[in-house]
């Protein structure tokens, strides 16, 4: 198994207890929370462009 393999499944056990022990609301807070997370993290690596992600967020980005 690769390393992306072995992070998603970590990531899906963690959101299933989440769900399992919390409830929706706290697995939907963490699944939030871990996307908002991803993307700081892209950002900050310099692998996802703000004003690209903005852009895409006001339907403004070309689809080509």
């Amino acid at each position: 198994m690769n390393t992306a393999t072995k992070t998603g499944a970590l990531v899906g056990a963690l959101l299933a207890l989440t769900w399992l022990v919390f409830g929706f609301w706290s697995f939907f807070f963490v699944a939030v929370a871990m996307g908002v997370g991803g993307a700081i993290g892209r950002i900050i690596e310099g692998k996802l462009s703000m004003a690209r992600l903005i852009d895409a967020f006001r339907g403004t980005g070309s689809s080509s």
